[in-house]
């Protein structure tokens, strides 16, 4: 049984999807672009039944309660802010981290900032921040994998383009990946007034104002091979930016959307990743 729940903080209210016992093993996982928490919700199901807490929440820009208008509030700060806040609201002092895509970015950072805080990591389909800049300052098929992202910081009619003929462009990004009702959903959620807006504004915040460390948190990192936004360079790297134990998976055939397109195969490695420590 999942619930659907709202997280108070400072920041504004937060909506989520949750699962499992109150006193259970607490499990935070982060969703990416474009997609929503309910990315989560095979997972979030299956840590329930197995005796997790676990919690995905609609991110900043995502949550109608947490929408700042201005792309500077969506910096990594204020993301990795939101995931110590959020487990400071649950009463989490120690929880596994979880994320993909964006999600999965923030994951990083957090690992590096907050290390204390995490039990675990994994993240699927973002290599490490640090393997990845590497990547695109020195190979060529990342730096083409990555154009998109120039693209939407600074083009204020993405938004316009992304939702014209019924959202066409928006829906293509999934590539007919993951199941039609879930784009649906997604698009749904981001036509609602200033909510693609607020989601584009996480590549529009400009980049990180530090660098980013080694990452001592133990790791689980899963990479697909049709993956089109992370190629295989950053993928392999990523291993030299993590000294605690790391685990690398590669999903043959499998796209970006594995979270969803590959369900079963994402949570056995999750479980078995958390049974781990």
């Amino acid at each position: 049984m999942i619930d659907q729940v709202s997280i108070p903080t400072e920041a504004g209210s937060f909506d989520a999807i949750a699962a499992g016992p109150e006193d259970g093993r607490p499990v935070l996982l982060l969703h990416g672009f474009p997609e929503a928490a309910v990315e989560w919700e095979h997972q979030v199901a299956t840590l329930g039944v197995l005796g997790y807490r676990a919690v995905a929440p609609d991110q900043r820009g995502y949550s109608p309660g947490v929408r700042p208008e201005r792309p500077a509030e969506y910096g990594i700060g204020s993301l990795v802010s939101d995931v110590v806040t959020i487990a400071d609201a649950l009463g989490w002092q120690r929880f596994d981290l979880v994320g993909h895509d964006w999600g999965g970015a923030v994951a990083w950072w957090t690992a590096d900032e907050h290390p204390q805080r995490l039990r675990s990591l994994t993240v699927v389909s973002t290599p490490h921040p640090g393997a990845l800049a590497e990547a695109l300052r020195t190979d060529e098929d990342q730096h083409l994998r990555s154009g998109y992202m120039t693209e939407w910081r600074q083009t204020p009619a993405t938004e316009r383009r992304m939702l014209a003929d019924g959202a066409k462009a928006l829906r293509e990004i999934f590539d007919r990946r993951i199941p039609p009702s879930k784009i649906d959903e997604y698009v749904q959620r981001l036509t609602e007034p200033g909510a693609l807006t607020a989601a584009l504004n996480w590549y529009r915040a400009g980049r990180p104002g530090g660098k980013i460390g080694r990452i001592s948190v133990p790791a689980l990192y899963v990479w697909s091979t049709e993956d089109v936004a992370f190629g295989s360079t950053a993928a392999l790297a990523t291993e030299q930016w993590c000294t605690g134990p790391y685990r690398f998976e590669m999903l043959e055939d499998v796209s970006h959307w594995a979270v969803e397109e590959a369900p079963e195969a994402v949570t056995s490695l999750l479980v078995e990743h958390l049974g781990g420590q």
